[in-house]
């Protein structure tokens, strides 16, 4: 799939996951992550994927010369009315899954897609997906949480790895879990660009 318009994509992050993803669908963008302070100032988390994909964005944009699309995404987990960001550790990260474990979570990215010349033109939006996690024993959590994979995923697990095994099903787009809504994420390119 080619755009109209053979213009570069800029991902300001440096996930492989979102790498991954934007390469699945044709865009093999560069990489230059926002190197911004992510702190959250609201509870809802919706707002605050959005905001802190728009920040980013900004960011990345600002620092640019040539005409690009920034490509930039916030993802959170919700779980038990808190917003779930990286566990800082092994312990944070089985507290965050003893809260969404035989339970239905949501899983919030927001996404701003960013013209960088300086003329404006620039798409916000969030994508939502329910996910639901089967029950697990305080041993399952424990082995899970004392692993690499869930320290740089929100939530504290990746539905991608070995946490799929708890994975009772999910409502909305998996890419979105994953950290990217690349379905959501091209359609609002083509209107951008396209």
């Amino acid at each position: 799939m080619q755009l109209s318009q053979d213009i570069p994509i800029v991902l300001a992050s440096q996930s492989p996951r979102r790498k991954a993803l934007l390469q699945r669908i044709g865009i093999d963008p560069v990489i230059m992550p926002a190197s911004i302070d992510e702190a959250i100032d609201t509870t809802d988390p919706e707002a605050a994927v959005k905001a802190l994909s728009r920040q980013k964005a900004e960011h990345v944009a600002a620092q640019l010369n040539a005409h690009a699309v920034v490509i930039a995404a916030d993802t959170v987990v919700a779980a038990e009315g808190q917003i779930l960001g990286k566990p800082k550790d092994h312990e944070e990260a089985a507290e965050m899954i003893c809260m969404i474990e035989g339970k239905t979570h949501q899983v919030y990215t927001g996404v701003t897609l960013m013209l960088s010349d300086g003329d404006g033109a620039s798409v916000t939006f969030a994508e939502k997906t329910d996910v639901h996690v089967y029950p697990m024993t305080a041993d399952e959590i424990a082995a899970y949480a004392s692993t690499a994979e869930p320290m740089d995923k929100a939530g504290g697990y990746a539905i991608q790895g070995a946490f799929s095994a708890y994975i009772r099903g999910i409502d909305g787009d998996y890419t979105n879990v994953v950290g990217l809504p690349v379905g959501a994420v091209w359609q609002a390119l083509k209107k951008l660009v396209g």
